[in-house]
């Protein structure tokens, strides 16, 4: 009895040995085929994403295409309209007639107003550079890349002409939506300043109503005028676009600050309007945090505004000033980059920038003050919207009924057209 029951016994144990590898095998089975399928779905996911990337790069090309279609359309009807215009002799009441007819002719058809016709004829006679791609494709002009556009953003405008090539020129026309041709055909006279403003647009993506802002404040005067070091802290192309990064002044017009006001109230406010903020700043800004703790020696110091530029790949510390600038307030940016590069740089970001903004600066003791310091800096004012005065504002018309008159005004246009 005691040996069967040994056999018995070790019958189970080789049993369950058997069992305990099967059950082993089939967890390895099903291991490796979660890996495998985890690997398929890795591949199936990364498939995916390159198909949308395709589909939406073919959209843009698409809508790229038409935009420049139409632009090229209208500027044909321009040239066709002055060219008939000069050739038979006639007038300018040519053009009314001409916009009741297309308007009978082709009802589903909008955009040839008598006032749009007349646009055209002016946007002919304005870009003779656009007769010389009469042959060419438009789905190619479309999806032409502006290469130079990230070169030649930061250039000072005085240096621009040079550069104002034609094929850059059309190629940037074509890209451009018609209402964005038409404000820098109305609103920019200087061929050179134009092709910068189309510049900008195309690189920092505004809107219409945003460059037209931007050329009421004299954007393209502002843009690179800032005080820095830049060229003596960096190397040649990072100096470059950091310097055509920086305005000087900035334009904080969304702002009704009242003096006086503390350096805090200015800080407040910008972050109410984060968004008119981060688009004066200009494109490629990410707001990391405000009153941001550095932890040094067992002191804690604080940065007004911390952001991270995705373009220029470096953090951007901003102090924000009343008042005229002071030659401490370099010594302290200085302290402050060099915190921030050591506390929270990666390896791979450029060297941290510092901005002082302050009201009003002495342009030679900002730049002998910036001369030695360590650190790339820079130095620029900025300007405020102030509030009116009651019993002027009292007899002026409310925002609210400028902005309504102003509605009926595009939407009148717009039906027009």
């Amino acid at each position: 009895m005691p040996l069967l029951r040994l056999q018995a016994t070790e019958g189970t144990c080789r049993d369950r040995r058997r069992i305990e590898r099967g059950q082993r095998s089939h967890f390895e089975n099903d291991l490796r085929a979660v890996e495998v399928n985890q690997g398929e779905l890795s591949l199936y996911s990364e498939l995916l994403s390159e198909i949308k990337a395709r589909v939406r790069h073919a959209q843009q090309r698409a809508v790229l295409s038409a935009n420049a279609e139409m632009i090229l359309m209208y500027w044909d009807v321009g040239r066709m309209i002055a060219s008939r215009q000069e050739r038979e002799g006639w007038g300018a009441k040519v053009i009314p007639r001409l916009a009741v007819d297309l308007k009978n002719e082709l009802p589903e058809e909008k955009g040839f107003s008598p006032a749009n016709l007349k646009r055209m004829v002016r946007f002919w006679s304005e870009t003779p550079e656009l007769s010389a791609i009469g042959a060419r494709p438009v789905r190619q002009i479309a999806g032409d890349k502006c290469s130079s556009s990230t070169e030649i953003s930061a250039q000072p405008v005085r240096k621009l002409p040079e550069l104002a090539t034609d094929n850059l020129n059309t190629t940037l026309l074509l890209q451009l939506s018609w209402s964005h041709n038409i404000a820098l055909m109305q609103m920019v006279k200087d061929k050179a300043v134009r092709l910068w403003y189309a510049l900008k647009t195309t690189e920092q993506g505004w809107s219409r109503d945003v460059l037209t802002a931007q050329i009421k404040s004299q954007a393209h005067q502002r843009q690179g005028a800032a005080i820095t070091n830049f060229g003596d802290k960096l190397p040649a192309m990072h100096a470059q676009l950091a310097t055509g990064m920086l305005k000087d002044p900035f334009i904080f017009d969304f702002l009704t600050l009242e003096e006086p006001f503390h350096e805090r109230e200015l800080e407040t406010g910008l972050l109410h309007h984060i968004e008119k903020f981060l688009l004066e700043l200009g494109r490629g800004f990410a707001f990391v945090g405000r009153q941001y703790r550095l932890d040094v020696s067992d002191r804690d110091y604080y940065l007004d505004l911390l952001f991270y530029h995705l373009q220029l790949r470096c953090f951007v510390v901003v102090d924000l000033k009343k008042g005229e600038f002071k030659p401490e307030y370099a010594g302290k940016m200085n302290f402050y980059c060099s915190v921030v590069d050591d506390q929270l740089r990666h390896p791979q970001d450029q060297p941290t920038l510092g901005l002082i903004l302050c009201q009003t600066k002495d342009r030679i003791i900002a730049e002998y003050s910036l001369r030695d310091i360590d650190k790339p800096i820079g130095v620029a004012d900025y300007e405020l919207t102030r509030a009116l005065p009651e019993k002027l504002a009292s007899s002026l018309p409310s925002i609210e009924a400028i902005e309504a008159e102003l509605s009926l005004d595009l939407d009148k246009e717009a039906s027009d057209e």
